[in-house]
């Protein structure tokens, strides 16, 4: 996926999908793959250094399969 392929928030390129949980110990968003300090520096990056972080998500990609579910997870397993 291009970075040309994210959609854009307030015309911004963002690989957000409005899933936001940290995994613990891989410390990346589950959603979107970015990290804490990505996600927080976003807003001012440059274009060109947000399309090198969106370029290296997909190969993040295999945290997405190890996602808990989230609260409701936690609560089904009485967490």
């Amino acid at each position: 996926m291009s970075g040309e392929d994210f959609p854009r928030r307030n015309g911004i390129s963002s690989p957000c999908v409005d899933i936001c949980v940290i995994h613990p110990e891989a410390r990346l968003c589950t959603g979107c793959l970015r990290s804490i300090d990505e996600i927080a520096g976003w807003g001012r990056m440059s274009e060109e250094e947000r399309q090198a972080i969106m370029a290296d998500l997909p190969a993040r990609g295999p945290l997405k399969a190890s996602r808990k579910g989230g609260r409701r997870g936690r609560m089904a397993r009485g967490q």
